[in-house]
């Protein structure tokens, strides 16, 4: 089991010391932090059976692009994608669209965003994670729903820059 106070620990230490990846473990577990886009920990579990070497974490746009196309082949859908910018989950968690239920979304499509408007929020661990455009353009597609779970490197929103 995962002690949450000693990951909290192990985040506050990441951030207090601008440390972009942390790597502990013991007998039982072997516990991968890393500081994603926007500063954002992740957090990665690793099972002790894989050896300990650092191992790559994380996936192309390319890997998802398809996934959420029009078309059954996904031609179509990364046709329309040239020219756009993938603004992508910087941790395994869950989406959601905007703050609460009744609340309108941050960005949905056709909104103007720059850098530091935030988009959307990833919840890992019961913690909330404001998750920043960090590209400036309009917001042309938006590759998730509300409560979708997401993975690390996962497209999120496709962007035309400005």
């Amino acid at each position: 089991m995962i002690d949450i106070d000693r990951l909290r620990q192990l985040v506050e230490l990441m951030v207090e010391h601008d440390l972009t990846e942390v790597d502990v473990s013991d007998e039982d577990q072997s516990i991968t932090l890393k500081r994603g886009v926007g500063g954002a920990p992740v957090f990665m579990p690793q099972p002790m059976s894989q050896p300990m070497a650092h191992q790559q974490v994380g996936a192309s746009a390319g890997s998802f692009g398809s996934a959420s196309g029009s078309s059954p082949a996904g031609g179509a859908s990364e046709a329309k994608d040239v020219g756009l910018v993938a603004i992508e989950s910087p941790m395994v968690g869950t989406f959601f669209s905007a703050p609460d239920p009744d609340s309108p979304p941050f960005a949905a499509v056709g909104a103007s965003i720059s850098p530091d408007s935030v988009v959307c929020l990833v919840e890992a661990m019961k913690v909330f994670n404001e998750i920043k455009a960090e590209t400036s353009g309009t917001v042309e597609r938006v590759c998730v729903k509300n409560g979708d779970a997401v993975e690390f490197g996962q497209p999120l929103f496709m962007v035309r820059p400005a």
